[in-house]
């Protein structure tokens, strides 16, 4: 559940995101050892590189110097998803909708236990997945991990 400085960062972050070209794909602010940290995870068609991340940050940060909506020192961080993340909000997962994911598991389903298949949609926290030709309805708590497939 996002909390609300992650929900006004990305709707501060959104006009910007356009503006780039790019999409948000998620925001996170957590407490860390050294300090508060706010991190946007941007992406578009084709994936971004270090360019993008930094045209972001840098028109990002002065959006939200402009909204003053965090009480706190943060370090501002703007990155890729990553080939590894694992989809966890609503959010990510509409995005990635139409893209191949591998699953796996805590408890076997029939036998399996991880799959790969296409994330068709996100309803009601549970993935609904076709593999092949099967379409699962996987409730997210029920998966180690729900990330996107890439192949080598």
């Amino acid at each position: 559940m996002a909390n609300k400085t992650e929900i006004k960062a990305l709707e501060t972050g959104e006009k910007t995101a356009s503006e780039q070209g790019v999409y948000i794909v998620d925001v996170t602010y957590r407490k860390k050892e050294d300090g508060y940290s706010l991190c946007y995870y941007i992406d578009k068609d084709g994936g971004v590189g270090i360019d993008e991340c930094e045209a972001f940050s840098r028109a990002v940060e002065e959006a939200l110097d402009k909204e003053d909506f965090i009480e706190n020192n943060y370090t501002l961080e703007v990155s890729s998803p990553g080939a590894d993340r694992q989809l966890t909000k609503e959010r990510e997962f509409l995005y990635y909708r139409g893209r191949e994911v591998d699953v796996k598991l805590y408890k076997a389903e029939n036998g399996v236990k991880e799959f790969t298949g296409v994330l068709e949609d996100y309803r009601d926290s549970a993935a609904i997945i076709n593999a092949d030709g099967v379409t699962r309805e996987i409730p997210v708590k029920q998966a180690v991990y729900i990330r996107l497939s890439f192949k080598f």
